[in-house]
Formats: C-alpha cells, structure tokens, sequence
C-alpha cells in the first residue's frame, strides 16, 4: 500500500473536470464520455479479480481539501489499527465450540432479520460475550457481529450504534481476530447506515498498516461516504481511481452520485445521472428512483415527488412499500413531516409490510419523531388484530414499549393509548403501556398512566405497584417506598396485606422504624403484620419464604381455633393427620416423654371421634415415635389399628405371581439334495442367458421344479422379451401352486415385456393387488421405465390403461414422475396445447403437476399467450396465486426473459419459498446454466425472507463444478456489497475453490470438525466387530487404544464383551472387563479435574457425560462438587441445554444422602412455591431414587410435601410424579391413598400414563385404581400393545372381550396386532383383519387427537 501512496502522485486526479455536473451541456458531455464504456474499460458488469498493481493516492483526500464537516477535528471514527497478533492455535475442541456458537449465532440472527427486519441490543451483546469467551474469535463471528451493528439495530441511537461496532472491533482484535477486506468493507456500511463521519484517507491508512488491500466494494463505499455528505470532488477522485484500474462501474455508485449531488445543492445535475446511466448502458433500477425520490424529500419537494412516483408507474420498475417508507423517513427528518400523509397514500400492504413498518417506526421514535411514527402505525390493516384472542386487537404494543424506554412524557403516552382505543387497534392500550412501565421501573409514567386509567373508571390494583416496590426493596429505599406508598394514597389504593409483608415492611431496617415512618404517612397497617414481620426477621431463625410462612400460620390460627373451641377436629378431618405428624415432629424426646400421658388422652379422644390415619403418615409418626423411645404411644388404638392395616398391606404386596410362558415351536428344514442341486444348476444356466438349455432343464426334470425355478425362468424369458413362454410358465406355476408369488422386480419385469407387445398386463396388475406385492423403491423406478417406454411407443391408450389400474388398485400412490409419461408423450411431438391438456387431467384425478415447467417454458418460447393464460389460470385455481408465479418466474428465467422474470419476482406479496427456489438452483447447477442462475441469485435480492447465503452457495455450487475461480471470486465480491452473513460451508466452498486454483484465500477459512480419538477408537472397532464379524481383531485395537491411553465409549466394550463371550473367550472378555473399569471407574475428585482440565483448554464436555458426574457426586452426597459443576458449566448451559433440575434433584439426594432430609424438602418444596410456571420443573428422578434405596423416612415426607403443595399451593406435579413412581414400584396401596388425599382422579390426563406403557401391570393397577378412568380406550390400546409384545393370545383375547362387554369399541391397530396373534398360534381370526400395514395404522392414530401407544 506504501507504494500505492507514493505512486499516486504520478496520476494527478483533477475532480473538477470529472463530476462538477454544470448546467451546460458542455459538461454533460464530459460525463457522459467519462461513463461510457469505450473509454479503456470493460464496461459496467461483474469484475473478475482484480490484482491491483497501481496506487490510489489517500493523501489527496486530505482534510484540507475534503468538504467533510469533521475537517480538521479528530477523526475518531477510524478502526482500530490492526496489529499481528501472536496467539497459540485453537484446539480442536475449541473449534469445534466456535463452529457451534456461530451456527447458533447466525440461526438465531438469521431468525431475528427474517421475522422482524431487526435484531435486539441484547441478543447481539449475547452472542458478543459468548464468542469473546472463547477467547479465539473466528473472522466469520466478527463478521456477523459486525454487519448486525447498522440499520437492524432500529431500537438504538444512531451514536450509540457505532459506539457499539467500535467496541465489538476492538476487542475482538484484542483476542486476536483477523481482519481482512470483508470486515472493513462491514465496517464501512455500519458507518453509513448510522450517518455516521469519519475520515476515509485515515481509514485507507489503517487498512495499509493492516495489510489489507482494498476491493471495489470498499471503493463504492468510500465513494457514498462522501456523497452522503455532499463532497463530489471527493468521490471524483475514488471514481476516477476505480476507472484506471478498470474496476466496474455499477448502479450503486451512480445512486451514490444522485445522493450526492443533491446534497451538493445541484438537483439538476442529480437528475441528470440518470440520462449519464441510461448511456452508459445501465438502466436505472429501483435504487435510483429511490435516491432520486430521497433527494427531493430532503428537500421538501412534493411536487417532484408525485412526478417521480407517477414516471416510476409508467415504467416496469416496481417500488416496494420498504422503498416509500425511506422516503417517509427522509421527510420527517428534514422536517416536512406534513408531506408524509400523501406518500403514506401509496403504501400497497404487500409482504412485509408490517415488519418493515415496525422497523420505521421504531426508527422514527429513536430520534424523536413518535407523532409521525404515530401516523404511520395508524395505516397498519386490521387485519393484524388478533381475532382469536377473546381479549381484543393489540396492534401498536412494540410502539408503546419503545416509547416507555426511550422516555416519551407521560402526556405523550397517555395521548398514544387514547389515539390507539379511538383507532380500535389496541383493547387495552392503557394496561400495556402500565405493564412496560412497571416492568423498565419506570415511576413517573406508570403513575401517570394509572391516575389516567382511575379517570376512565379502570381499577387500580395494589399489585400494580409490586414492581415499583421489589426495587426498593432490593435497594433498601425508605424513602422511594414511601413515595409509592404517598401515589397510592393519591390514587385511593389502599396496600393489602402481601403489599405490606412482601414490600414495605421489609424496607425498613427495624419494626420500629416501618411503624414510625408509616404512621407519619398515614397508613393503617395491621398490628399483627408487625408481628409476622418480628418473627421472620430475627436473627436466631434462619431465612424463610414469606409465603410458606403465612401458609402455616394461616393454619395453624384455624386449627388452634377449632382446638380451644373444643371441637378437636378440624374442618378438614383429613388434615388432622399432618397435624399430628408435625405435632410429633415438632417436639423433643424430652417433651414427648413428659407429656406421654396427655398425649395418649387425646390420641384416643381423637379414634373416639372416628378420625383415621393413612398408612404413609402413619409411617412417618411411627419413626419418630421410636426414635423418641415411647413405644407405648403406638399402642393407642388410633395408631393400632393403623399398625394393623400397614401388616396386611405388606403381607399382600409380598404375595407375588409368575406369569406362564408361552411354549415355543420348532421348525424343520428339510430339502432333497437333488432338488437343491437342479436349483443351482438352473441359476447357473439363467446367469449364462441361455434360455433354450434353461427350457430343455425344465422339460426334463419337470419333478424337480420349485417355485423359485420357475421364477428364475419367467425373469429369463422376460429378459429375452419372451412373453408367450413367461405366460405359459406363469400359469404352470398357478397350476402348481397357487398361493406361490413372485418377487416385485420379476413382476415388474413381467409387466414390462407384455406392455411391449400389448398383453394382458392388466391382469398382472390385479394379480399383484390380490397377492399384496408392495411396489416402494426401486420398484417404482421400474413402473416409471415400464411406462415411459409405453409413451414412447405415443400408445395413449395403453398407457391411460396402465396409469389407471396401477393407481385404482393402490399398488402405487400418483406422483408427479409416475405421472409424467403421458405429458413426455406430447412434448416430444411438441404439442403444447395437449400437455398442457395431459397436466390438468394429473391434476384433477391424482392432485399432481407433471412436468408443468417444460409445459411452460414451451408455451413461452412459442409466444401463445392465450394458451399461458389458459395454464395460469387452471394452476392459480388448483394450486393458488404463489404457485403459478414461481412457476412463471421459472419459465422466464429459463427461456432467458429476464425483464419478465423481474416483474414476477416484484408481485407485491410474494414471499420466498425455500424448496422451490432449490429447486430451479438445482436444476440449473445440473445442466451448468450459470446465467440462468445467476439471474436467480440477482433478482430475488429484495425478496421477502429470502436466505442470501443460501442463494449465493448454489451459485458457488456451480463455479465449483465449472471450476472458475474467477466467477467464484466475482460472486464473493458481490456478497459482500450485498452485506450478505455466509455461513462456514459457503466459506470454505469458496476458500475451496481459490486453493484449488493455486489462488490467495483472502479471508480465514472455518476449521472442519474432526471427530474426538474416543469416537475415532470406537468407531474402529465397531467396524472391525461388526465387517469383519472378527472379535480377535477388535480385541487388537482395543488393546492398541489402552497402550496409547485411549478409552472407548461404552457400548463399545460391552458388544465386544458378548462377541468374545460368545466365540469362547471367556479369558480375554474378563480382561476387556477390567479394562473398561479402569478406563472408566475413575473416582469423582479425578472427574472435577478432568472437567476442569477440559474447561481450560476450551474443550466442550458432551451433556451425557456432566449428567453422569452430577448424579454420581448426588449419588455420594458431594454437595460441594455438584456446586463446583453447576459454577463452571453456567458459562455453557446455553449451548448444552443443560436442565437446572438435574443440578436441583442431585443436590436433594445428596442432602438425603448425608442425612439432612429437612434441606431437601425445602429445595424441593421452594421450586413449587416460589416460581409459577411448573410445567418443567420435575423431581420424579428423586422419586424414583428415594424408592430404588428402600428409604421409608425419606419417602413418607416427600409424600407428605407432595401432598401439601397439592392443598396449599394446587401444584399437582410432584404428586402426579409419585403416583405413577407408585404404580411402577408395586405400591399400589399408597398409590390409592394419594389418589384419595390429593385428589389427583381429574388431574391425570393420558400422556401421564403413556410413559412405560409396556408394563401390563401398571396398566392394570391403574384401572383397578379408576375404574372409571375417562380415557379407556387409550388404556386398553396400551394394554393390547403389551399383550402382543409377550405374545399373550389368551390375554389379549380377555381384553378383547371386556371390550366388547364394555360397549368399546377397538382400533384398527390393535385389531391388527390381535388378528396377527391369532395367525401366529395358527387360530382362525373372528373378525376382519385391518387391511393395511401396522405403520399406516399407528400414523393414523398419531394424526389423530388422542395419543398413540406408537409414541412410546
């Protein structure tokens, strides 16, 4: 670059003569000759490389002579400069993390811009801080970072954008990015889209001292730098540069010149680049219209505006409603906002609309123009009010949420709610705008809002103001307490109880303090409240959840109540069990024994008054009874008879029963060895070809022949189109046996050669139909072949007849290529108008369109409107609007109608269709039609949803087929002027493709991931086991992964444990044993380690292996290391998806572990107290663990919490878990008990019951428990299921007679899965058989609304 500056000198670039565009036609003259394309050029089009060998002179853009406002002043929007950084290479698995943050990154971005137009301030810091956590951020993460910091940050100031892209630019190059000509280039449209001023002589100097060449996009957006503001001797001089070195000159840069010439104040010369253009070859587009309709609007010109609109409809040129909406904006920042109402008259609502207005509004509130953006979100349809939600329309939410945070006054807002009810787009506008404010903390406008509401008649709710509250509570704020507190008084609010307890009290740093300030404020406040507020505060108790506090208290007040009253029962007689529980719980040893005798007295008033125990609590009050040593308590009669129960239950549940096996059949084979030896000898003679000696066989031996002989010599006549000897042996074959069927391929064969010469293959047809051959596969390419060859031969009616009977009889569902044969058949004779006529038929009897793009493109290139009107209108009507125009837009690109295809792909509304766009880039690449699809890539730049990367990746497809570098290079070039993300794939296709070519990759090529030694190891050996079937083999490289300190995965071990079991190698399979415990028995301290070691060489541990370590540390209740886990894996839980109830329920069962069951109950019980959404907060896992340890202490209190958060908190999970964990382990007793007592009968539903549907004996213990369970049907499809897997004829026919008796009615797979048992035991079936396969039947079930026994 150094040589470039000193050499720039020598070509001493005057701008005046070059674009100062005077009104004289002398000067339109020097333009026009400077742009034409004779002028030692190529002309304007894709450039290829461009190998630079001259110099652009950065010093002659000093600020001295720039015409920038920041001339002189400190140019402190520069890059950083960029330095080589030394720094070690990534590891593998570090890599490896990069590759899946980025896929993560650009999928969530990529989602982002395609639903909205716009991503988030903290989506992208997000992705930002996870990238900078590896520490090695790749070129491509910069990238994406860079290029989200521009326009699709609307909700940001504009400053505050590139203060951002600053931040994310320098320290990325802190971690040691690469920065090559593509992150420049981003940067340099960051500063555009933030208007943002900077000096380009410096930024071309950073570039230099980066050694990064710049590229022609690079010049482009030097060139609209300085006509964004004005500075045309400037971009002459970038302009006359480009056009030394050949660099193209395409419409960007002419629109650039429109900008700014007008800017400059010379409108005239602005219009006229659009004649400058015209000559060059280049018609203006839709951007130059748009700049020139933004020109005017700066400057306030409506009338040039309705002219240009007006002279923009006369052409073919189409501008989206995203294109006037620039124009809008430009009117409201220059301060015309009354010309708005007029441009906002032609907005047509196509596709996109709403996102993109979204984005302008948002815009517009950001730099303070929220009554213009008010007006436009007046225009949005109706249509985008929710008629299916019962509360109203809610059109304008994201308007008043961003108005709240950028701190519009509350008359603003009250204004914007009003406007919003008066429009009918909002039925609550009032409430949300109150709900933002709450949510951003916000005083002033959420009081503002309420005392609004309180007017109109709304209720304030003293919940309003918890928010307000939490925030100074957390900050310990008096006094901004007791200023919500004064705007509730003001708004007649009196604070309830919870407001007290949960907010204000708790401010306060002492019960006398809150009294004092309280009472000086004029607040009633309960004296009770103060004394809730004593008890949780002191410092002897340890800390408390308020609300499980106040549950308590609340019931134990009734209860004592109810005591003192002398009614000793309370209410609810089913609570007297938890409180004796308690009662007992609650007291020492000491205190028991003293007041044995009292208690022994009101045990027995208590079975006087008929109060009964369940056997689980009594469980628990027997424990503590012991462990007090007063045996003489459980002697009490209410304790007795319970102790009597609880001996019946266990002698029953330990009366067991085995079920009968089924008896197995044997099965001989026994064969002639003459017979065996003909059969071979006939497949020898059929693999020669020759028939004659295969017949004279047959003739000979005619005892000998088997079914399968005559298969072979059918498919030999077949090949020898021979079809009168196949039909003779077909029928010799009936004759012989009738129920002997041939294979689909000899069928399909045989249909062949009879189609050839016009048999009966009809009847073939329906002989496969009775047999039920399945024609799936290769199968149908042979029908395809077997029809095509029919059309072909132009036979229409034999090929009707085919079709037909192929389709009647089902033995082939209609696809489009089964289809097509009858349309090849009139495209070939290039009768259009009877393709077009075969097509609709397809259509109207199979619901399929065969070859309706050759159809087209026929139609096209003959010139028959009438007839493509014909076509458009039946597919517009068949198949809707979209379809027909990708199918026209296909049709125009492939017979090169380009201007055509444009004003398809421009249809207002059109959205892009991924799979039909593969489709034709597919096509395209198959038949090497570059053109074609880079008119594709080009003209669906502005399509609605559209996936850049995508789109570009076909077109490197091809280059990388045609193997032209150049092409490939162009295209590169091009994405980055289109400020397209590429994903890995397109960047190392791409670097692909130059390396090939022995050309400079000019950006870091992406790692491929490369599996870990442990996969590799098992792999291997798995292989070895499983080709070679040689557990000698495995076994070696077993041995050679041991020497080399490699372990295996599992399974592994284990499959080569049984093959070396199975082979007789008792010896070596209980070495591969003790291997495999030492590779994997480590203990859990080397574990931490080793997960520490992974953490800091940036390696990612797989989800398997953490969930093992943490149930092992809760399995040996290391308390501690399940911590350390959860610490130095938080940074990772995104990207694992690592569930925060594997950390909870280990660490529960570590406490139970250690003996501390108190803790573990009130982890447990906080999930469901303290969080309202329970829907995935399961601790089944602790259930099942507490049971599988025979823990009876344990288990009796987490039913007993269970069963409080059922009455206290109506969380019905845990208890729904240990109902069915009851059900799994035999208990059906407590099972029963919990169903009473936490009334879980409505609460079950039939997805809780499918889990492990396969055991019988849950399934009846169910039903035995509910016997009027709702769900019957579904239980007993379960229970077939089951019958069927243990192959239970007997069971299975009890089942289908309860059924029966029942009034129920079975499914058609279940049916299936009974006639086949039926047919197993070789019984007659009773009923019919369900014709179709199980597969057809269980996706029946699963389209239906109840859930199948598949699902499992």
């Amino acid at each position: 670059m150094a040589a470039l500056l000193r050499s720039a000198r020598a070509l001493n670039l005057s701008a005046s003569p070059l674009l100062q565009i005077k009104r004289t036609s002398n000067h339109r003259q020097t333009i026009s000759r400077f742009y034409s394309r004779t002028v030692g050029g190529r002309g304007i089009g894709v450039c290829s490389r461009q190998i630079i060998s001259g110099s652009f002179n950065v010093k002659s853009l000093s600020p001295c002579s720039s015409a920038w406002p920041c001339s002189g002043t400190r140019y402190y929007g520069t890059p950083a400069e960029q330095k080589v950084v030394a720094r070690d290479e990534p590891s593998l698995g570090v890599r490896n993390k990069q590759s899946h943050q980025f896929d993560w990154a650009l999928a969530k971005l990529d989602s982002s811009v395609r639903r909205t137009g716009r991503v988030t301030k903290s989506l992208l810091q997000r992705i930002f801080h996870d990238i900078c956590r590896t520490g090695y951020p790749s070129g491509n993460q910069a990238l994406l970072l860079l290029r989200s910091c521009g326009s699709l940050l609307p909700e940001l100031p504009l400053a505050e954008r590139t203060e951002f892209a600053h931040h994310i630019w320098g320290k990325l190059l802190e971690l040691g990015a690469a920065y090559d000509v593509s992150h420049y280039n981003a940067l340099l449209k960051v500063y555009l889209q933030n208007e943002f001023k900077f000096s380009p002589t410096e930024f071309l100097a950073k570039m230099e001292a980066a050694n990064v060449q710049p590229n022609r996009v690079t010049y482009q957006r030097l060139i609209a730098a300085y006509c964004q503001v004005g500075d045309i001797e400037g971009a002459s001089k970038v302009l006359g540069f480009m056009k030394s070195k050949d660099l193209p000159i395409t419409e960007a840069v002419f629109n650039s010149l429109v900008t700014g010439h007008s800017r400059a104040g010379d409108m005239e010369s602005a219009v006229n680049i659009l004649s400058v253009m015209r000559g060059t070859g280049i018609d203006p587009g839709p951007d130059t219209y748009l700049a020139l309709l933004v020109a005017y609007a700066e400057k306030g010109d409506m009338d040039k505006i309705k002219e240009t609109l007006n002279q923009v409809e006369n052409t073919d040129i189409s501008l989206m409603d995203r294109d006037l909406m620039q124009v809008v904006f430009t009117l409201t920042v220059a301060g015309h906002q009354q010309h708005v109402p007029e441009v906002l008259e032609h907005l047509r609502h196509d596709g996109g609309f709403v996102p993109d207005a979204m984005n302008l509004c948002l815009s517009l509130i950001t730099q303070g123009h929220e009554s213009t953006a008010f007006m436009l979100l007046k225009t949005f349809p109706s249509v985008q009010a929710d008629s299916q939600n019962s509360n109203g329309p809610d059109v304008g939410n994201f308007f008043l949420r961003h108005c709240v945070n950028t701190n519009k006054s509350p008359e603003e807002l009250v204004g914007f709610c009003k406007g919003l009810m008066d429009s009918n787009l909002h039925a609550a506008p009032m409430q949300f705008t109150l709900y933002c404010a709450l949510e951003a903390k916000k005083m002033a406008p959420a009081i503002e809002v309420m005392k609004t509401m309180k007017e109109e008649g709304l209720p304030i709710r003293p919940h309003y103001f918890w928010p307000l509250l939490a925030q100074h509570k957390r900050d310990q704020n008096t006094a901004g307490t007791l200023e919500v507190l004064k705007a509730m008084q003001e708004l007649s609010t009196e604070p309830d109880i919870d407001t007290y307890c949960n907010y204000v009290l708790r401010t306060f740093p002492s019960v006398d303090s809150a009294r004092t300030a309280l009472a000086v404020l004029g607040c009633m406040v309960p004296h009770w409240s103060f004394l809730g507020l004593s008890a949780v505060s002191s410092p002897s108790l340890p800390a408390i959840d308020i609300g499980v506090f106040r549950g308590n208290l609340i019931a134990a007040y009734f209860l004592l109540v109810h005591v003192c009253t002398g009614n000793l029962v309370p209410p609810r007689p089913e609570n007297m069990a938890y409180f004796l529980y308690h009662l007992f719980d609650g007291m020492s040893e000491t205190e028991v024994q003293a007041k044995e005798e009292v208690l022994r007295e009101y045990l027995q008033q208590l079975h006087k008054k008929g109060i009964c125990i369940p056997v689980n609590i009594y469980r628990g009050i027997r424990n503590i009874l012991d462990s007090h040593h007063v045996p003489e308590l459980i002697k009490v009669p209410l304790l007795c008879n319970c102790y009597t129960e609880l001996n019946q239950e266990v002698a029953s549940s330990s009366h067991t029963c085995l079920p009968s096996l089924p008896a197995g059949c044997s099965h001989s084979r026994v064969q002639q060895r003459t017979a065996l030896i003909f059969k071979r000898l006939i497949s020898a003679v059929c693999a020669e070809e020759n028939l004659p000696r295969a017949l004279e066989l047959k003739a000979e031996h005619e005892d000998k022949m088997s079914p399968s002989c005559y298969a072979l010599l059918i498919n030999l006549c077949c090949r020898h189109d021979n079809p009168e000897e196949a039909l003779n042996l077909k029928r010799e074959l009936a004759r012989m046996d009738s129920e002997a069927t041939l294979d689909v391929n000899k069928y399909m064969s045989l249909l062949r050669v009879l189609s050839k010469h016009n048999r009966l293959e009809v009847d073939i047809l329906k002989e496969m139909k009775e047999k039920d051959v399945v024609v799936k596969d290769t199968a149908v390419v042979l029908l395809f072949h077997t029809f095509s060859a029919v059309a072909l031969r132009g036979d229409v009616a034999a090929l009707r007849r085919l079709q037909d009977t192929t389709f009647a009889l089902g033995l082939a569902k209609p696809t489009s290529n089964l289809c097509s044969p009858m349309v090849t058949m009139y495209l070939e004779k290039g009768d259009f108008a009877g393709a077009l006529e075969a097509v609709m038929e397809c259509e109207t009897q199979y619901h399929q369109l065969p070859r309706i793009h050759d159809v087209l493109c026929g139609i096209v290139k003959k010139g028959d409107t009438e007839l493509l009107q014909k076509a458009m209108d039946f597919v517009s009507q068949q198949r809707g609007e979209m379809t027909v125009l990708y199918d026209l837009f296909f049709a125009f690109l492939q017979t090169g109608r380009y201007r055509e295809a444009r004003k398809i792909i421009e249809t207002p509304g059109l959205r892009a269709k991924p799979g039909r766009l593969q489709w034709y880039a597919e096509k395209c690449i198959g038949s090497n039609q570059m053109e074609a699809l880079e008119t594709m890539v080009d003209l669906t730049a502005k399509l609605f949803e559209c996936d850049r990367d995508e789109m570009y990746h076909y077109l490197l497809c091809l280059c990388k087929d045609t193997n032209d570098w150049s092409k490939a290079e162009a295209v590169w070039t091009k994405m980055q002027e289109e400020n397209v993300i590429p994903r890995e794939r397109t960047l190392r296709l791409l670097a692909d493709i130059f390396k090939t070519n022995n050309q400079e990759v000019p950006f870091e090529v992406p790692e491929v991931k490369q599996p870990s030694s442990v996969t590799a190891f098992s792999s291997v050996a798995y292989a070895v086991l499983y080709t070679s079937r040689s557990s000698a083999e495995a076994y070696n490289v077993l041995k050679e992964a041991e020497r080399l300190g490699k372990a295996l995965v599992p399974a592994c071990y284990d499959a080569l444990i049984k093959a070396l079991l199975s082979s007789g190698s008792m010896e070596d399979a209980m070495a591969v044993k003790d291997i495999k415990q030492t590779c994997l028995s480590l203990s859990f301290p080397d574990a931490l380690a080793s997960l520490k070691t992974m953490l800091q060489m940036d390696q990612v541990p797989s989800q398997l292996a953490l969930t093992r370590l943490v149930q092992g540390l809760g399995n040996h209740g290391d308390i501690k290391g399940i911590q350390e886990v959860a610490s130095l894996i938080k940074s990772l839980s995104p990207s694992l998806n690592m569930s925060s109830m594997l950390f909870v329920n280990n660490m529960a069962l570590a406490h139970i572990k250690n003996g501390d069951l108190e803790r573990a109950l009130e982890d447990l019980e906080s999930l469901y107290t303290q969080t309202a959404d329970h829907s995935q907060q399961s601790i089944a896992f602790v259930f099942r663990k507490v049971v599988e340890a025979h823990n009876d202490e344990a288990f009796d209190k987490l039913r007993t919490m269970a069963e409080r958060l059922c009455h206290q908190f109506a969380s019905y999970k845990p208890a729904t878990d240990l109902f069915l964990q009851c059900l799994d382990t035999g208990r059906v007793e407590e099972a029963r008990q919990l169903l009473q007592v936490a009334s879980l009968r409505q609460r079950l539903r039939p997805f809780s019951i499918s889990r492990g549907a396969a055991q019988t004996c849950r399934i009846k213990n169910l039903l035995e428990l509910i016997p009027d369970f709702a769900e019957k049907e579904l239980v007993y499809a379960y229970m077939m299921k089951c019958h069927a897997m243990d192959k239970n004829l007997e069971a299975a026919k009890a089942l289908y007679r309860r059924m029966q008796a029942e009034g129920l009615q079975m499914n058609e797979l279940s049916l299936k899965r009974l006639a086949q048992l039926y047919k197993k035991a070789g019984e007659p079936v009773p009923f019919e058989e369900p014709p179709e396969t199980f597969k057809f039947y269980a996706d029946k079930l699963k389209a239906s609304t109840l859930p199948s026994p598949e699902d499992d």
